[in-house]
Order: structure tokens, then C-alpha cells, then sequence
């Protein structure tokens, strides 16, 4: 892979092979990926094999943090900033955006295998201000489910970005495949949509005869 930035190159290189082959891929083989001749290049840019997925997470979210922040302005002004579909959309859209427009094609499988790395989910990462629209919007989210029990309300959020990644993940994997041709709009409606009807799913109690009511 030529580059005129090594480090780019490893970021490149290092997103793509732990989307595919996983967190623990040989830090060398992110090195040749990358171009790099060193098999330390990694520990020389990043330190550690920590530090290279940081990176990785960083260069993403601060772009989709700023997109988030325009998104919550604009949505704001019309009125729209606390309505469930809105504050989903605001989450899953920006994430396809990048690959709609900057063809960035393992990032949602990147963020499927390291979101319960340490590293990755340790809640220190939210707490800080570059991270800012991602609490607003959870908060918001939050308080947008108030006929769910609190129990339920705290799982389905918990689970909100395992099924988000995952389905991004899947939809990567079918626009790399060739199996789907991209229509950004109803595609990432659909994704949308499929998260909403996570959350707002009526809660059913099961009987007992194993039966589930609502």
C-alpha cells in the first residue's frame, strides 16, 4: 500500500485486518499491510496494540462527533432534536455516511469486533467533552422511552450499538460482497428503522405456560 503517511497507512491497514481477522491480528501483519518494512511500525506510531485501536476510534468519532453536533443544531431549529427516530438517526447516519462519501468501507465491522475491548468500553471515553453529542443523544434517547420499565429502558440502550454495529457490519459486508448495490437513502432509512423498532418493541411478560403477553 503506497502512502506519503505511514501513519495513515497503519490506521488504514489496522481498521481493515481487525475488522476482518480480529482484535488480536498480528501487529506485523498491519505493519506489511500498511507498506511498512519495520514489524514494530506499530509500536513506534502508536506504543501498543492499544494505542493503534485508540487511534483508529479517535480519527472516526471526531469527525462523526462534529457531524453529530451539526446534526443536533440543525434538527434543534426544527423542532425534531428529541423524537426517537431523530436521535437514532442522528447515531447509525453519520456512520454510513463515511461510506457513502469517503468510500470508508470496515468501520462498522471495526467497531462490531472492539466495542467490548477495554480499550474501547471504558466509560471514561464518553465522559469527556469531545464526546459531548453521544451523551446528549443517549440522555436523550433515554428519556423518549418512558413506557418501558427502567430495567427494560437500560437494556434495549445497552444493547442499541451492539445491533447498530451489527447490522452496519452486515450491510458492509453485502456492499463488499457485491449481493447489494447501495441506495443511501432507503438503505439507511432502513437501518434506522430497524433500531427504532428495537427500542420501542411493547414489552410482552411470559406466563406460565411459557406464553408471552403484553
Amino acid at each position: 500500500m503506497a502512502t506519503e503517511d505511514p501513519r495513515s497507512a497503519l490506521l488504514d491497514a489496522g481498521e481493515r485486518l481487525i475488522a476482518e481477522r480480529g482484535v488480536d491480528v498480528p501487529l506485523r501483519d498491519i505493519a506489511a499491510a500498511a507498506g511498512q518494512r519495520n514489524n514494530s511500525a506499530v509500536h513506534y506510531y502508536f506504543d501498543s496494540r492499544s494505542g493503534l485501536l485508540e487511534a483508529i476510534v479517535d480519527r472516526r468519532m471526531n469527525w462523526l462527533e462534529d457531524r453529530r453536533m451539526g446534526l443536533l443544531a440543525q434538527y434543534e431549529d426544527e423542532g425534531a432534536a428529541h423524537e426517537i427516530r431523530t436521535l437514532v438517526a442522528m447515531l447509525a447516519a453519520p456512520i454510513l455516511e463515511l461510506i457513502y462519501t469517503a468510500q470508508v468501507t470496515h468501520y462498522g465491522r471495526f467497531l462490531e469486533v472492539v466495542r467490548a475491548h477495554p480499550v474501547i468500553a471504558d466509560a471514561r471515553r464518553l465522559a469527556g467533552a469531545d464526546r459531548a453529542a453521544v451523551r446528549i443523544i443517549a440522555t436523550r434517547l433515554d428519556a423518549a422511552l418512558p413506557q418501558l420499565p427502567p430495567r427494560r429502558r437500560r437494556q434495549r440502550m445497552e444493547t442499541m450499538a451492539t445491533v447498530m454495529f451489527a447490522l452496519i457490519a452486515d450491510y458492509e459486508r453485502a456492499l463488499e460482497a457485491g449481493v447489494r448495490t447501495p441506495v443511501p437513502g432507503r438503505d439507511t432509512a432502513e437501518i434506522i428503522d430497524m433500531i427504532v423498532a428495537m427500542l420501542t418493541v411493547p414489552v410482552r411478560e411470559a406466563t406460565s405456560g411459557g406464553q408471552v403477553r403484553r
